[in-house]
């Protein structure tokens, strides 16, 4: 599969009319893929193909043509995906209890929430174009007053920023993953009532009609704010994964950051899995950069021939990134990316961790936890889950030459956008991977994406790490540790409860090692032997580090 596109048109996708014919243009292939391509009428595509689908007629109508027998699919079509319909709430936004902060855009997988700041005097003349009066002080009740935009320009002399959180409706699908990150208070789910959704439609068409962002409001030292810039919503939403997916805020993180450095001008080599499958049911395509979706094994070596094809007509200097879940890069395609750090090419690697094969059923990896339950590793009566030890994709990444190596989730906001940007700039082969939680397969909430991926950084089942072959010729001068908790201690204590936190709190909050405790609580020696080796792995990287 794979999408072309015009970047010019393509930035607008956000704020058109779904239906417009003039919406997206003509689509052509600009060079990315190395073949002649048919012209791609995208209005054509949006009003026959996409509402062919959308009334059920698709598979009895619809003719053969050339472009589905090449698989292409326009950028951004995924944006009128409609999922209004699959869950019973939507979140409210209280905007008195609002601080600004971010988190609940940021960690939205499905681009269902969005964020923007606007003058006080614009936002007042933007509303006076509201002609029903109704209407126009339902949406002026939306803005908020942030200290953050408001109170801190004041001081400057400057004209008070307003800020509003709106809800994407078709977009939502009630994952609640915002409410749980918002620290303020400022989001709860109500139920979905025709006077609500009725509302909330139309606040976000008004949301769409100010405007974008006020660049001047936002902080280009304050990275949660990448966000704030419509020029970083590349990935558009209206993809096919689970509510609440770890994996659709790590993607939506990964564009915006690269977005934020290189607009439109880069591109994604996918291998098979939850990422392509999500985001290529056909018709639809939330990506609004061109992308290919390679085979499971072979990702990183296909990016290796677009990048040397990028570099023969000069785009040596648009990124590429290459995705693949743990089982593409640990597994079946490792061999493939360690020739990729070998060759020393500039080519990007983002590895989705859920520990575990989630596109064919939750089978076992080489990444998979010691102890948990897993198909090909199930808890039975003799073997409790897996009882290999998981491979360690990070340092032996490290052990390559000259290869920028990160390891973070999307939890981590700063340490997950600085890990990115330190990628994009390295010149040469990186590899981020990202703890990506799959809650099906994990056994948690929909709405815990973000809790559990914390909770796996402060038990030291995932630790934060970034290598920089930049900083120093010495294993302790490229890697930094900086972003977990008690960093020179085994475990972690809380503070607000005085509690060690390891692995067995983790392994606690977690459907897959259920079975490892039994009616008092008490973990089985798997469990047990499991957490000696996440203690064992976190030894090491202190020793790398100088810190042990």
């Amino acid at each position: 599969m794979a999408t072309v596109n015009d970047p010019k048109s393509m930035n607008e996708a956000n704020d058109r009319d779904p239906y417009n014919n003039n919406s997206y243009g003509t689509l052509v292939d600009s060079g990315y893929i190395d073949v002649e391509l048919p012209i791609l009428d995208v209005a054509d595509f949006n009003n026959r193909i996409i509402h062919s689908y959308e009334d059920g007629s698709a598979e009895k109508q619809l003719p053969a043509e050339l472009s589905l027998a090449r698989s292409l699919v326009p950028a951004g079509t995924a944006a009128l995906r409609d999922f209004s319909y699959v869950a019973p709430d939507i979140p409210e936004y209280i905007p008195e209890n609002c601080t600004g902060c971010m988190d609940c855009v940021t960690e939205c997988p499905d681009t269902a929430i969005l964020g923007k700041v606007i003058a006080e005097p614009d936002l007042e003349t933007k509303l006076s174009d509201i002609s029903d009066a109704d209407d126009r002080t339902m949406f002026a009740e939306q803005w908020s007053s942030p200290r953050k935009y408001y109170d801190g320009p004041k001081k400057k002399g400057k004209e008070g920023g307003r800020f509003a959180i709106i809800i994407d409706p078709s977009k939502c699908k009630g994952c609640a993953e915002c409410v749980t990150v918002c620290d303020d208070l400022a989001l709860k789910m109500i139920p979905k009532t025709e006077p609500v959704m009725d509302r909330i439609r139309k606040n976000h068409r008004f949301f769409k009609q100010v405007g974008p962002s006020d660049e001047s409001y936002i902080n280009e030292n304050l990275l949660i704010d990448m966000m704030l810039k419509e020029q970083t919503h590349l990935y558009v939403g209206g993809a096919g994964s689970c509510a609440g997916c770890g994996e659709g805020t790590a993607l939506r993180m990964l564009c915006a950051a690269t977005g934020a450095k290189f607009g439109d001008q880069w591109a994604i080599v996918a291998a098979t899995g939850c990422n392509t499958v999500y985001t290529s049911t056909y018709p639809y395509n939330p990506y609004l950069v061109p992308w290919t979706n390679s085979l499971f094994e072979n990702a990183p070596a296909d990016a290796l021939g677009v990048r040397m094809r990028w570099n023969q007509i000069g785009w040596s200097d648009k990124p590429i990134w290459c995705i693949g879940g743990d089982g593409a890069m640990f597994d079946i395609g490792f061999q493939s990316l360690s020739r990729l750090f070998a060759s020393g090419m500039n080519v990007n690697v983002f590895v989705l961790d859920t520990q575990v094969y989630s596109n064919t059923g939750g089978q076992a990896s080489t990444s998979t936890f010691t102890g948990q339950n897993a198909k090909m590793s199930f808890h039975g009566k003799r073997f409790g889950g897996k009882q290999e030890r998981r491979k360690e994709i990070a340092q032996i990444a490290m052990m390559h030459p000259n290869t920028f190596v990160a390891q973070t989730t999307g939890a981590h906001t700063n340490h997950f956008y600085k890990s990115v940007l330190g990628a994009l700039e390295y010149d040469g082969p990186s590899i981020i991977n990202c703890y990506t939680t799959c809650q099906p397969e994990h056994g948690v909430g929909d709405h815990m994406a973000s809790h559990q991926a914390r909770l796996a950084v402060d038990s030291r089942a995932f630790p934060l790490l970034i290598f920089d072959p930049s900083k120093g010729s010495r294993l302790k001068e490229r890697l930094s540790l900086q972003g977990n908790p008690a960093m020179k201690e085994d475990w972690w204590t809380n503070p607000k409860t005085s509690e060690t936190v390891n692995f067995l709190n983790f392994a606690r909050s977690e459907g897959r090692f259920a079975k490892h405790f039994d009616a008092e609580g008490n973990a089985s020696k798997t469990l047990l032997r499991s957490q000696e080796d996440r203690l064992d792995n976190w030894h090491l990287l202190q020793e790398l580090a100088g810190l042990r």
